[in-house]
C-alpha cells in the first residue's frame, strides 16, 4: 500500500524543511550530511528552520546568547517536575523531558512569548511605553520572584544585541516601559528574551518554542545530574511525610 501511494504522481506534500531518499537527506535545499553536519551549528540550524532563512554571524549571536539565558533557572517547578518523574519512572527519560517541558506557562518560560506577543501588539497598535505604563495592567516581562533588583541577564542581553546592531523597536520600547514604570520593576530576562527574538524578525507566535528549546538542555543536565547525585526522593518524602490531611 505504501509503495502505491509514494508512487501516486497526484499526491503531493510539500515541505522546505526535510526530505531524504534511500542514498540522501536534504534539510533546508541543503545536503545534511555534505553541507550542514560540523558546518551549521544547532543554534543556527534552530533559528534557520523557523525563520526559513538563515541567520547573520550576528544573529546567530543573539540568538544562542538568549538560549543560553533560558536553558536553567534552578530548581524550578520545570526542573522539579523532571526529577520527580525520572525518579517513578527512570526508564523513560522522554517522560521525564515532557513533565518539565509541560510546566512552560505564563509564569515560567511562557513569558518570553508573552512579552514578546504584548510588545508586538503595542507598536502594532501604535502605543507609547508612558501610556503602557500608566495603564495599571500587568506587562508582562516587568518584575521577577527572585531577581527583586535586577535581572543579570537582562544587561548582558541589551549589550549583545546593541553590538550586533540588532537593538530594535521591541527591546526599545521594553525599556522605555520599564523606565517610566511607577513601581520600578526590573526587567526580567525571559521577557527581554522575548523582546529580542521578536527584534530578529522571529514569528512571536513561535517565541515560547524558542524558550522550551532552550529549557530542553537545562532539563536534560537536571535529570543527568539527578541520575549522578539524586534529590528527587528527598522532595518526595518531605511533602509526602508532612502531608496532614485537613476534611
Amino acid at each position: 500500500m505504501a509503495t502505491e501511494l509514494n508512487s501516486n504522481p497526484g499526491l503531493r506534500f510539500p515541505t522546505g524543511l526535510g526530505t531524504s531518499d534511500a542514498d540522501s537527506i536534504s534539510l533546508l535545499g541543503q545536503d545534511l550530511a555534505a553541507d550542514l553536519m560540523g558546518k551549521v551549528g544547532f543554534g543556527e540550524l534552530a533559528f534557520w528552520l523557523v525563520a526559513n532563512r538563515r541567520p547573520t554571524p550576528g544573529e546567530v549571536r543573539v540568538f544562542e546568547a538568549v538560549l543560553v539565558a533560558l536553558a536553567d533557572h534552578g530548581f524550578t517547578p520545570t526542573a522539579i517536575a523532571a526529577r520527580l518523574t525520572y525518579l517513578s519512572a527512570p526508564d523513560s527519560i522522554q517522560g521525564a523531558m515532557a513533565a518539565g517541558l509541560l510546566g512552560g506557562g505564563s509564569r515560567f518560560l511562557g513569558v518570553t512569548e508573552d512579552c514578546g506577543r504584548f510588545l508586538a501588539e503595542a507598536l502594532r497598535d501604535g502605543r507609547t511605553a508612558s501610556d503602557i505604563a500608566g495603564s495599571g495592567a500587568r506587562i508582562p516581562g516587568l518584575g521577577h520572584p527572585v531577581h527583586k533588583v535586577r535581572d543579570p541577564r537582562t544587561p548582558v542581553l541589551i549589550t549583545i544585541a546593541q553590538e550586533e546592531g540588532l537593538y530594535g523597536p521591541h527591546l526599545r520600547l521594553l525599556e522605555g516601559i520599564a523606565a517610566v514604570h511607577p513601581k520600578k520593576l526590573p526587567l526580567n530576562g525571559a521577557g527581554v528574551c522575548g523582546a529580542a527574538l521578536a527584534d530578529l524578525g522571529l514569528p512571536v507566535e513561535m517565541l515560547r518554542g524558542f524558550a522550551l528549546l532552550a529549557r530542553a538542555a537545562g532539563l536534560l543536565g537536571q535529570i543527568a545530574e539527578e541520575h549522578r547525585r539524586p534529590i528527587a526522593n528527598d522532595v518526595y518524602m518531605t511533602v509526602d511525610r508532612n502531608a496532614v490531611y485537613e476534611p
